[in-house]
C-alpha cells in the first residue's frame, strides 16, 4: 500500500472536518559513515516516541533465478536474535519497553522499524546494529522461519481467493527481469537452500554500505550522533553490492490468460507495462489511476460499479517499482455478469483516456487529492522516517519528502492523455480472467 492509499481515510475525515492543515516541511539532516552506512535524522518533540528504521537495498530483484524468496526470508529470519540477544528475545525487548516493530519487504528493499518511547533511543540503535552485524544466520533459525514462511504463503497467498493475481500477471508480463516472481518467493527455492547460501546472501546485503538508518521523533540529534558513532562506526563496510541490470524487452503483443481460483465471481485483470517510479509518465499514470479508481465519482465507481452494475468493485493503481514495472486494473463481476461484458466496460474507460482529454475542473481535482495527500501524508513518525530513507534509496534525494508534490503539479492534461496513449496500449498488457475452479471442466 503507498502513501496515498494509507492516507485516504484520514483525508476524509478532513474533508469532513472542513479544513486541512498547512503543510510543514521536514527538517532533518543526514551524512555518511566511513564503512558507507547513510544517516538521517529528523527531530520532532511533538510526541514522546522515536521511529529507529533501517531500509536495507535488498529485496527480490536481487535474488538468483534459483533461490527466490531470500529477501523476503530474511525479513522473518533477522527477528531470531543475534550473538548477543538470545534466540527469540528480539522482539520482548521492544515490547518491554511499550514498544511496537516490524517490517516488509518489496521487490526492491527490505524495512525494519521499531517505534519506542524516546528514551529508548539508545536500545533501538542497539538491536539494529545487532541485526546487521551479528544476527543469527545458522539451521535452527533457517529451519524455523522456513515453516512461518511456508504457513504464511498458504494463509496470504494459497487460501485467500483472488490473492493471486498480482503475481499471475508479474510473471506473463516479464520473462527476463527478476520482477517475474514475488517476494514470497518459491518454497521449493528456500527448501534447496544450504545454510551457506544464507549466510552469503546475508555478507553480500546486510552490510552498512547498502543500509540506511533513519531516525524521526523526540530526538537529540547531537546525541543521537554520538549514540550511532558508538554502535555503528566499528561495522566492517561490505564489498560492491552486486545490482541487476537486466532490461526487460518490450512486449510485441497483448498476453491472455485463465487463472482458475477457489471465487465465486470471475474477475478481471489487466496489467500495463508502466515506467520506473520517478519519472513523469509515472506520475501521470497514477494521476490516471485517482481519476479512474479514487472516491465514488471516479469513473470505475460512477460507470462501471454504480450505473452499470457491472463489478462489485473495480479499481486501477500503478505499482510502482524502482525499475520499469506495471499498472493494474482489478475487476470483480456482479452476479451473472461475464467477463468479457465486464473488460470491454473497462476497455471503454481506459479508452476514453486516450481519445478524450480531461476537463480543468478533473486536472483540479485531482491535484487537489495530490495535495491533501501530501498535506496528512507524513503525520507520523514512522512513515517521515521511512519515506527520508525511501527519497534517498531511490532518488538520491531525501528533501523530495518537501518538494515531490511539485512533480504531480506539474502534470497537464495532455501528459495524462500521452501517458494513457503511450503506455495503456493493448499490445503491451496482460489480460487475465479469474473463473471459478467449478468451470475449469466445463
Amino acid at each position: 500500500m503507498n502513501k496515498f492509499q494509507k492516507v485516504a481515510i484520514a483525508f476524509a475525515a478532513l474533508i469532513l472536518l472542513g479544513f486541512a492543515p498547512a503543510k510543514k516541511s521536514v527538517e532533518f539532516v543526514e551524512y555518511d559513515l566511513a564503512n558507507g552506512l547513510h544517516v538521517i535524522l529528523h527531530e520532532d518533540h511533538t510526541t514522546p516516541n522515536v521511529a529507529v528504521t533501517v531500509l536495507y537495498h535488498v529485496g527480490s530483484k536481487n535474488e538468483k533465478p534459483n533461490r527466490t524468496g531470500f529477501a523476503h526470508f530474511f525479513e522473518h529470519l533477522l527477528f531470531e536474535g543475534s550473538d548477543n540477544i538470545a534466540r527469540g528475545e528480539y522482539d520482548n525487548y521492544v515490547e518491554n519497553a511499550g514498544g511496537m516493530l516490524n517490517a516488509n519487504t518489496s521487490q526492491d528493499r527490505t524495512f525494519y522499524y521499531e517505534v519506542l518511547p524516546s528514551n529508548y533511543l539508545e536500545m533501538g540503535l542497539w538491536l539494529e546494529s545487532e541485526r546487521m552485524m551479528h544476527a543469527k544466520v545458522d539451521n535452527i533459525g533457517i529451519e524455523t522461519q522456513r515453516k512461518v514462511v511456508k504457513e504464511e504463503k498458504r494463509q496470504r497467498i494459497d487460501n485467500r481467493p483472488y490473492a493471486t493475481w498480482i503475481g499471475e500477471s508479474f510473471k506473463r508480463a516479464f520473462t527476463k527481469h527478476p520482477y517475474r516472481w514475488q517476494p514470497i518467493g518459491s518454497m521449493e527455492d528456500l527448501d534447496a537452500a544450504s545454510e551457506d547460501d544464507y549466510v552469503n546472501f546475508y555478507k553480500t546485503f546486510y552490510v552498512p554500505n547498502n543500509a540506511t538508518l533513519s531516525i524521526a521523533g523526540d530526538i537529540d540529534i547531537a546525541q543521537a550522533k554520538q549514540w550511532i558513532a558508538m554502535y555503528f562506526n566499528d561495522i566492517p563496510k561490505g564489498g560492491e553490492v552486486p545490482r541487476p541490470n537486466i532490461v526487460e524487452p518490450p512486449m510485441k503483443e497483448e498476453i491472455r490468460d485463465v487463472v482458475y481460483d477457489n471465487i465465486q465471481l470471475p474477475a478481471v485483470v489487466t496489467a500495463y507495462r508502466m515506467p520506473a517510479q520517478g519519472t513523469k509518465d509515472a506520475y501521470a499514470l497514477e494521476m490516471i489511476s485517482y481519476l479512474l479508481s479514487r472516491g465514488e465519482s471516479s469513473k470505475f465507481s460512477k460507470n462501471i460499479v454504480n450505473e452499470k452494475q457491472l463489478a462489485i468493485t473495480s479499481l486501477s493503481f500503478p505499482y510502482a517499482l524502482e525499475d520499469p514495472s506495471l499498472f493494474f486494473t482489478f475487476s470483480i463481476a456482479q452476479q451473472g455478469i461475464t467477463p468479457e461484458v465486464l473488460e470491454a466496460a473497462v476497455n471503454e474507460e481506459i479508452n476514453k483516456l486516450k481519445t478524450e482529454t480531461i476537463s480543468d475542473h478533473e486536472l483540479d481535482k485531482l491535484k487537489n487529492i495530490v495535495e491533501n495527500s501530501f498535506v496528512t501524508g507524513f503525520s507520523s513518525i514512522q512513515t517521515r522516517a521511512e519515506y527520508l530513507a525511501n527519497y534517498h534509496v531511490y532518488y538520491g534525494d531525501a528533501n523530495l519528502i518537501n518538494t515531490e508534490i511539485n512533480r504531480y503539479m506539474e502534470i497537464t492534461k495532455e501528459d495524462i492523455k500521452a501517458a494513457a496513449n503511450k503506455y495503456l496500449q493493448n499490445n503491451n498488457r496482460v489480460v487475465l480472467y479469474y473463473l471459478p475452479k467449478s468451470e475449469k471442466n466445463d
